[in-house]
């Protein structure tokens, strides 16, 4: 009997994970839901499998500490489990002066948004490619198309995403795996809070995070760069064509606090 298929959703127990794993339940989808805390994803598995009768397993894993994507992969492969979607959605930001910001804390971001997307990708891709089938999900954000002073890092670890995620697409097509890269802008989570943004205006306002995964998976089948929302799908656009001194010292504004002026 074939072992069942299941989706790996990192970052799974808030905000856009947590939308991808109800939304991938509903859609009948087995899950692995990868996050830190423990308690909140073994809450969620179990409702899960309570409201859609699916497989759904929780996996406590600290992505941004060394070694740690490398342990969740061998857990997968010493049980034989099957990830036919892997969803790179773990991720943090830090709002500040980089110079002013702790050296730790930032290189910790760089290892869970840049790293341990790398990594993981790299370790599940192999079985999806003998198989001639799969699916990526990378979660980037539109931050990624233009430098983004005080979050200077998390927007390069975004630009890095975008660009992984886009090259990557072209390269597996041949082998039918499809890749999206998904880039929301301003959305409903505890993004802002829990990066220390604080309360601030986000141009066209934020969006339900329900509404960022329905666009990610409506491209599922085909692949390709989601930008979700005309607003953010406009701002990318317009970028493009001025002078990217402008583009900064606009993005500067929108982040910079009277703290950081002093």
């Amino acid at each position: 009997m074939d072992q069942p298929a299941y989706a790996l959703v990192t970052g799974a127990s808030s905000g856009i994970g947590e939308h991808f794993a109800r939304a991938l339940a509903a859609r009948r989808r087995n899950l692995l839901l990868v996050a830190r805390s423990r308690a909140k994803l073994e809450s969620l598995a179990e409702e899960l499998r309570r409201a859609h009768g699916v497989l759904a397993e929780a996996l406590p894993f600290d992505l941004s500490a060394p070694g740690a994507a490398e342990a969740l992969a061998a857990a997968l492969g010493e049980r034989g489990i099957e990830v036919d979607l892997l969803v790179n959605n773990a991720g943090f930001g830090r709002r500040g002066e980089f110079a002013r910001l702790a050296l730790d804390r930032q290189s910790e971001m760089i290892r869970l948004n840049v790293h341990a997307v790398v990594e993981l990708t790299h370790r599940l891709l192999a079985p999806m490619m003998a198989k001639r089938r799969g699916a990526i999900i990378n979660v980037s954000s539109t931050a990624s198309f233009q430098p983004v002073p005080w979050t200077t890092v998390y927007a390069a670890t975004k630009a890095f995403v975008t660009s992984f995620s886009l090259g990557l697409a072209e390269e597996v097509r041949q082998h039918g795996i499809v890749v999206v890269t998904l880039c929301p802008g301003g959305t409903e989570t505890n993004f802002f809070e829990a990066s220390s943004y604080g309360t601030r205006k986000i141009p066209g306002g934020l969006q339900p995070a329900g509404e960022v995964v329905d666009a990610a998976l409506d491209r599922l089948e085909r692949g390709g760069l989601v930008v979700p929302r005309w607003f953010n799908k406009l701002g990318v656009f317009v970028q493009r064509f001025l002078p990217r001194s402008l583009v900064t010292k606009v993005t500067a504004d929108l982040f910079r606090s009277a703290k950081d002026a002093e």
